[in-house]
């Protein structure tokens, strides 16, 4: 394992800059740093999920959200560097295809809601959407490998059935949006 921190502010960002994983210096605001920036919100809005009372299933599927997560951020961070797979993708698709088998189809839009747990995975859904859309526009500027957006839009998609999920099991239900409430 490399070297600890053991000093945390090194005030070398003072000017604005920071530091990518491969050393370079760029400006604070650049898109790649605002993109692995989105990606660090987005583990830590899984961190608050993960601080509600989940089935087992769950927790376990979003503690290794968290895991693949640092390593995307990684990816971002390092110019070139691979860390997202193929393998990575496949295996959301499959949790996802396992929760989603046990809700009914959806005949309305789902408002978030549905008990604390149901409504901070919205909230992760919703930061998973943004990181996607900031990795998309870095991908327009930079080179970027495909799998780290096919991830983000995969977890958003299974972000959204844990929180039908989770809307269920808290006994809360799920929040319908009422589109005939203007027609009176």
């Amino acid at each position: 394992m490399g070297h600890r921190l053991s000093k945390i502010y090194t005030r070398t960002g003072d000017d604005g800059s920071t530091g990518l994983g491969d050393g370079t210096r760029v400006p604070k605001d650049a898109l790649r740093v605002e993109a692995y920036g989105t990606v660090d919100e987005l583990n830590s809005q899984i961190g608050v999920v993960l601080a509600c009372a989940l089935p087992d299933a769950v927790r376990e599927v979003l503690v290794r959200v968290q895991h693949q997560l640092f390593d995307l951020g990684g990816e971002l961070c390092i110019p070139g560097h691979a860390a997202m797979t193929d393998a990575d993708v496949a295996g959301l698709e499959q949790v996802l295809d396992g929760f989603n088998a046990d809700l009914p189809p959806l005949k309305d839009f789902i408002l978030p809601g549905g008990g604390m747990a149901a409504a901070q995975c919205h909230v992760a859904r919703t930061v998973c959407r943004r990181a996607e859309r900031v990795v998309v526009s870095l991908a327009g500027q930079e080179t970027v490998r495909p799998q780290a957006v096919r991830y983000l839009n995969r977890l958003s998609d299974l972000l959204f059935v844990l929180g039908r999920v989770l809307a269920r099991a808290s006994g809360h239900g799920e929040v319908l949006w009422n589109h005939a409430r203007r027609a009176r």
